[in-house]
């Protein structure tokens, strides 16, 4: 659950605020007024994909896979914040989403996505679930995800979510992520959206040969870096550091 990139915020709350406006002023006015939110929703989420992650108009490299852009189109990102975060849901920054937990920046959920090159066969697992949003992303794109988070009421409200919303190939579990879901491994593809001071060792085990992981590095305090883990087919272990990042740390007490 990302924090870096927070930059333009201003502006884009300003126009949080006017979306605010607008759809609480056209639903209570039109019987047809859900349907109008969406639409507000939908040019919301295209202008995200198009403008933060296609085309970012930065130092940040583009993300180019069209199943990843689609998958990112299609989930409804403000249905995993707050009702009152709603309007801000698409902005090009992390929302804090309660027990100091945040969901990630929309970019970098796409990036890590794009990152671990996954197919339509494989079976993820996701360590810190958080409001259910990366994992309703990667469900579009994969097999089976299989999410985990310390957090007991967040991941109770993901779980509800992700099932209300159809969701139907994630599973989510309470539980200390460190550790991964070993009765469901190997996996062919493993995400940490939380960081870690090193990877942990039961998640290398539970990577499989030819399998890839991506994960945050770095203490809580100290620059962290978005690591790429490979597993080869002979089992050797091998990690690429990519760009600075921030995010909150791997816990590793029940709450």
């Amino acid at each position: 659950m990302s924090i870096r990139f927070i930059y333009p915020r201003i502006c884009f709350l300003m126009v949080s605020i006017f979306t605010l406006c607008f759809i609480s002023r056209i639903m209570p006015a039109h019987a047809g007024g859900e349907g109008k939110e969406d639409s507000v929703f939908d040019n919301l989420r295209h202008k995200m994909v198009k403008e933060q992650i296609s085309h970012p108009p930065d130092y940040r490299d583009p993300v180019k896979d069209e199943k990843v852009l689609s998958a990112m189109l299609k989930v409804p990102r403000h249905l995993f914040v707050s009702t009152s975060q709603a309007a801000s849901a698409y902005g090009d920054y992390p929302l804090p989403i309660g027990y100091g937990q945040t969901i990630s920046q929309p970019y970098i959920v796409a990036l890590m996505t794009e990152m671990l090159k996954i197919e339509p066969d494989h079976r993820v697992l996701e360590v810190g679930t958080g409001s259910g949003y990366q994992a309703a992303v990667l469900s579009l794109l994969v097999r089976d995800v299989y999410t985990i988070e310390i957090v007991k009421a967040l991941g109770a409200q993901a779980e509800d979510r992700l099932k209300r919303l159809q969701y139907e190939n994630v599973h989510v579990k309470v539980a200390d992520g460190y550790y991964g879901w070993e009765e469901h491994g190997p996996f062919d593809r493993i995400i940490v959206t939380c960081a870690a001071t090193l990877v942990p060792p039961p998640l290398l085990k539970q990577l499989k040969p030819g399998g890839k992981m991506c994960i945050p590095v770095g203490a809580q305090y100290a620059v962290q870096y978005l690591t790429m883990v490979e597993k080869t087919s002979s089992g050797e272990i091998r990690m690429r550091k990519t760009i600075p990042v921030r995010f909150v740390p791997l816990t590793r007490a029940l709450r």
